[in-house]
């Protein structure tokens, strides 16, 4: 249990520290990979959240709001990157 608590906090700090990271970088490109980090550690996040659920190490009443976090965050994130292609299309074609 221990071991798994702390597989989904640093998955978790993770997502943000990515973003966080990214945002530093010098380049849309560098930002847009680090955001693409920040979603593989949203995947991880939610594999882990899954098992725990599905080992039952979870109480029922929190999980759907787990689930619609993890979901939403991940639109988010599709977005912010789906909205950078543009500007990295552009910018290979100048």
């Amino acid at each position: 249990m221990y071991g798994r608590t702390n597989q989904m906090r640093r998955a978790a700090v993770s997502v943000t520290s990515n973003i966080a990271e990214g945002k530093g970088k010098s380049s849309d490109r560098d930002f847009a990979v680090f955001l693409c980090h920040a979603r593989g550690s949203l995947h991880e996040l939610e594999t882990q959240f899954l098992i725990a659920r599905d080992f039952g190490y979870l109480r029922e009443e929190g999980t759907p709001t787990i689930q619609l976090s993890i979901a939403e965050t991940g639109k988010m994130l599709n977005g912010l990157i789906n909205s950078m292609r543009p500007k990295l299309a552009e910018r290979k074609s100048a």
